[in-house]
């Protein structure tokens, strides 16, 4: 929604979208506690507007969930697999995602659907509903749940305009993905060696700062916290998907319950597994290449409730 001299980071339809929205967006408060406000509306819309892919296969999950008609001799499944589909070919052709960010995806896809393999054939978790799209117990829907993962943080780092300080060598982010996608699969046989790639994140990310231009100004946050917070989301979204039933673990057979809190630390290392392979295509940039004002999340806070309290009454 924020305007820049180079809008390549848009494509054509995003960039005719953003001009729309400035359009009514730049007559709102810039100032206090509203101007403050503006920006959270307009974050929560740019977040909405990334998550596209993946809000419409939960939306889909949860219709197909309450609504399916067996008797359309479609299976539920086999439908999912082909609306994903026609989402992502919609995405495209719309020019709402590019040609290089496809790419990545259908990578992370493969990397899914492989890991889903091995793990439903471990019993970590199960497709408990019949389909015709599917690798021995894997619906092939289910690779594009690690695609949505994908997508949106491709997507939020044009629309939100990433730049980075402090970011650790590409090279050594690279192996630390090798490193965690094979812990998927080795822990069931050698040692976890999750806590020791916790601690090497730690290491690698620890001084990173991601900074993001929501509207008129470019705020910060430490990149760690960044990671955490989309884990936390993807946690949220893994209940509504266990909750439609389009998966399930174990502990779910007799009946749903929410997923265990331990689930966020394997989301956390997948989600920077698919944050690697999004900088293939998506380079991080450091903040230099900007000049724009840049205010951190917490001053925004405090600003916004000096306002409220010297406010009169």
């Amino acid at each position: 929604m924020a305007r820049r001299s180079d809008d390549r980071r848009f494509t054509s339809l995003e960039a005719r979208i953003d001009a729309a929205a400035h359009r009514l967006l730049d007559r709102l408060p810039d100032g206090g506690l509203p101007g403050g406000l503006t920006e959270l509306l307009v974050f929560g819309i740019k977040q909405a507007f990334a998550c596209l892919f993946g809000g419409a296969m939960l939306a889909l999950m949860i219709a197909t969930k309450l609504f399916w008609p067996d008797e359309i001799g479609l299976a539920r499944y086999d439908f999912l697999f082909l609306a994903a589909l026609g989402i992502q070919l919609l995405m495209l052709i719309c020019k709402l995602e590019t040609i290089a960010e496809a790419k990545v995806i259908l990578i992370f896809h493969i990397a899914g659907t492989l890991m889903e393999i091995f793990k439903t054939s471990v019993g970590s978790w199960i497709y408990p509903e019949p389909s015709f799209f599917r690798i021995g117990g894997v619906p092939l829907f289910s690779g594009f749940m690690y695609a949505a993962v994908g997508s949106y943080l491709a997507r939020v780092t044009r629309i939100l305009e990433l730049h980075y300080t402090h970011y650790p060598p590409r090279s050594a982010t690279v192996l630390l993905a090798l490193a965690i996608y094979a812990n998927f699969f080795t822990h069931h046989f050698v040692f976890d060696l999750r806590y020791l790639l916790f601690a090497i994140i730690a290491v690698l990310f620890w001084r990173t700062t991601v900074h993001y231009r929501v509207f008129r100004f470019r705020h910060r946050m430490p990149l760690l916290v960044g990671f955490l917070l989309i884990a936390l989301f993807i946690w949220f979204a893994e209940n509504i998907g266990t909750w439609s039933r389009a998966w399930i673990y174990p502990s779910q057979h007799a009946g749903w319950t929410p997923v265990s809190l331990h689930k966020l630390g394997a989301w956390y290392l997948l989600m920077i597994l698919s944050f690697v392979l999004v900088t293939l295509v998506h380079r991080p940039r450091p903040l230099s290449a900007v000049h724009q004002p840049v205010i951190s999340a917490q001053k925004s806070v405090e600003e916004a409730a000096a306002v409220v309290i010297s406010a009169p009454p």
